[in-house]
């Protein structure tokens, strides 16, 4: 028999599926993917799961209920961020129910949106569909997004309406920032600190850097503004920073992480450009010395008209008003296939990424009521 809510949460959460950069955490998610497979095969929706080329053990699932063209996607990821055990107040494995809140790694951000389809799921009827509805469980969101941005490529799809269910408060959010985080590594000349002239001090030019990005940020806030957000233009952040080895000595390596986010209207490539306008002095002062690479492929920002008929159903459905958020979502890839998209879900975003993560149990109720009623415009009608 198919679980119950509380029960498929419960599930979800006690299969792990870390995402991370790091290979002492990082794990395959294909375990995940097929539990949901084997709960909604049992629903009568055709599955397919596929590998992501170039991934270790990741894994996207497809699942398709009636036929025809266009309907809805209601999509979310798999994967989790990685979790601080000596933080935990329970097993961020083991669901808790305590004061009104489900525990778990995972239980906002987001497996437990696919527990919230399956409910909604239960009782419907292919025969009486007029359009397909199709369920996405994608990989590696918490990281490079490569799931999403191989069914992407697929074009497999084209539904008429997509909802992401990340964790916004059962808010519709239309429009968020995008992604892109660079290393810079400066490789200078080591040696004895009693002779600085016979060596180049990594450091010393990483303080150059540092400040013509600090110019940067100041041009960044003054010259690009967006009023829809809360913070209205793009952001640069000095992540990390390492290099040196020990006090005598001449550092002959230094490298910075840093993160830049892009409003709507802005490209990667323009952000990208302004970077390394920012750090051509530098290079050219300095040639062979500084290098800049992306820590991983960039994710651009998303808009979704907030005009459109899905805005107006969201809207409608839940008394939110859409908004727009500073994190970046996989709503610009599932955009990409030509649908209406909103990023939407139980949840807060202040508890995705925490220890001690929950989800609300007033939120059920409501939740199951939004994705039936929007099964029933896109999928029935």
């Amino acid at each position: 028999m198919l679980p119950n809510f509380k029960a498929a949460l419960s599930a979800l959460i006690a299969t792990p599926s870390i995402s991370s950069t790091d290979i002492k955490w990082d794990q395959g998610n294909l375990p995940l993917i097929q539990l949901l497979a084997t709960w909604f095969e049992q629903l009568g929706f055709t599955i397919s799961i596929e590998q992501v080329p170039h991934s270790k053990n990741k894994f996207n699932l497809l699942a398709k209920l009636g036929s025809g063209e266009g309907g809805l996607l209601l999509s979310g990821h798999s994967d989790t961020v990685p979790y601080d055990e000596n933080r935990w107040q329970s097993d961020p494995f083991k669901l808790k129910e305590e004061d009104g809140k489900f525990y778990g790694l995972g239980t906002c951000d987001m497996k437990g949106f696919f527990a919230f389809i399956l409910q909604a799921c239960k009782h419907l009827d292919p025969k009486k569909m007029t359009k397909p509805l199709y369920v996405l469980a994608t990989a590696d969101e918490e990281t490079t997004m490569a799931g999403a941005r191989f069914f992407a490529k697929q074009q497999l799809i084209k539904p008429d309406a997509a909802i992401i269910g990340e964790p916004t408060s059962l808010i519709p959010v239309v429009m968020h920032k995008g992604h892109m985080s660079h290393r810079i590594a400066i490789v200078g000349q080591s040696g004895h600190s009693s002779q600085p002239d016979k060596g180049i001090n990594a450091i010393e030019l990483m303080h150059q850097v540092v400040s013509a990005l600090l110019d940067l940020k100041i041009q960044l806030s003054s010259q690009y503004q967006h009023d829809a957000f809360e913070v209205p233009y793009p952001t640069l952040n000095l992540g990390a920073i390492k290099g040196g080895d020990n006090a005598n000595r001449i550092c002959g390596y230094c490298q910075l992480d840093i993160d830049l986010r892009a409003i709507p209207g802005q490209s990667d490539e323009e952000l990208t450009a302004l970077l390394l306008q920012a750090l051509t002095p530098i290079k050219q002062q300095f040639p062979d010395r500084i290098t800049i690479t992306e820590l991983h492929p960039s994710s651009p920002s998303f808009s979704q008209d907030a005009c459109s008929q899905l805005v107006a159903f969201s809207e409608k459905e839940t008394a939110h008003k859409c908004c727009a958020v500073n994190y970046a979502t996989e709503a610009p890839y599932i955009q990409s296939l030509g649908c209406q998209t909103i990023v939407m879900g139980p949840g807060s975003i202040n508890q995705a990424h925490q220890p001690n993560e929950f989800l609300l149990h007033s939120e059920i109720t409501q939740t199951e009521r939004f994705l039936m009623n929007a099964i029933k415009q896109y999928c029935l009608t």
